[in-house]
């Protein structure tokens, strides 16, 4: 602040403004600042970018639910079938272009034999695509 004039005297009193010279060349020194420092900041690499055209994705495979009773009881997309049906789908399914995936889910009390006999089949038949769906969640092992 800026105390006093140019009289001086008995009635003189003090002067209370701002100086702004002062505010305004802090002001000033940031504005060069900021103007030499911001073009650092962009890191940009020109590159000269391939054109190419477009193709349509491909469609997603079929996927195929096998479901496998404690009984042993064999469910292609919640529809009960029978060794021999299930093995003469799965020769069509392999058909197909792209393959569905399998999907097995079995019953965790069930024998292993029977689920190794849908996974042979499925191989057999020509489906690669073979995966195993379980429960997430947290069970004790006894």
């Amino acid at each position: 602040m800026a105390f006093g004039g140019l009289q001086s005297g008995p009635r003189s009193q003090d002067m209370a403004e701002i100086n702004m010279i002062p505010l305004i060349d802090v002001m000033l020194v940031l504005l060069v600042i900021f103007i030499i420092t911001a073009p650092l900041l962009t890191h940009a690499i020109k590159v000269d970018l391939p054109q190419a055209s477009s193709q349509p994705n491909p469609p997603k495979p079929e996927t195929v639910n096998l479901s496998i009773q404690a009984d042993g009881a064999v469910f292609w997309n919640a529809e009960p079938v029978v060794m021999s049906e299930w093995r003469a789908r799965m020769r069509t399914a392999a058909q197909f272009t792209p393959q569905p995936e399998v999907h097995i889910r079995a019953d965790g009390e069930l024998a292993y034999k029977h689920v190794i006999t849908v996974m042979s089949d499925a191989s057999r038949a020509g489906l690669s695509r073979i995966g195993f769906i379980t429960d997430p969640r947290e069970t004790a092992i006894p």
